[in-house]
């Protein structure tokens, strides 16, 4: 585990959960599905993957193909949502994953799904993991807008309770990251991805992050 800013824990009244390359690891069918898309579109895949991981595929394809028009990248995003739930092949938990949604939910600690995946996707994805939902998600058809833009976190935050100041983020990708960091939330950026983008702490996963119910009803984070 690296840091940040060398902090051994934080306090929070809520967090806040990514969950592709946060809580499960999905890559091998992301990148299944959008190296199709970028060979359709004569497209560098390289250059496609790093554009595509932490916002919802219309908005990648508005980057990749400026000027298109988006109601193309709409149709071809329900195409993507499609070919990704239909694959399953590979998709685990991160490690460290089942224990921390564990302990969340065993403590009864105030947290929230914010994907861009849909309810399909995500309720597909975390149960390939095996993984529980939390009972508030913002998905795909709750936002008006995908990451970077912090609609989603500021929906789940207003969802819990809680004011973005009192929220934990954790995330793995830039448009992520980024969304937290607008949403004036603390970010633990977990994975490679996260480790250069400035978040409130890095880990590698999240073998390392324990979970405590502290005594004025917040919740204790610790890395190590």
């Amino acid at each position: 585990m690296t840091a940040t800013h060398a902090a051994p824990e934080l306090t929070a009244r809520a967090v806040l959960l990514d969950m592709d390359g946060t809580l499960v690891n999905s890559d091998a069918v992301v990148e299944r599905c959008w190296r199709r898309w970028a060979d359709r579109h004569g497209l560098d895949f390289d250059e496609v993957i790093k554009v595509v991981h932490g916002r919802q595929g219309y908005a990648s394809m508005a980057v990749l193909l400026p000027g298109r028009p988006m109601e193309e990248n709409h149709a071809e995003n329900r195409e993507m949502l499609a070919a990704e739930t239909a694959d399953m092949e590979g998709v685990v938990p991160v490690p460290g994953a089942p224990a921390f949604m564990a302990s969340l939910a065993r403590l009864r600690l105030p947290h929230a799904l914010v994907t861009s995946a849909d309810v399909p996707l995500s309720t597909g994805r975390m149960a390939a993991a095996g993984l529980a939902l939390p009972d508030v998600r913002v998905t795909a058809e709750s936002v008006g807008a995908s990451k970077p833009d912090p609609e989603g976190f500021l929906k789940g935050a207003a969802a819990l309770g809680f004011d973005p100041s009192d929220c934990v983020v954790f995330e793995d990708s830039e448009a992520g990251i980024r969304a937290g960091q607008a949403a004036g939330m603390r970010v633990v950026g977990v994975g490679p991805r996260a480790a250069a983008l400035g978040p409130t702490v890095h880990v590698d996963d999240l073998t390392g992050v324990g979970v405590a119910d502290a005594e004025d009803g917040r919740i204790r984070l610790t890395f190590g």
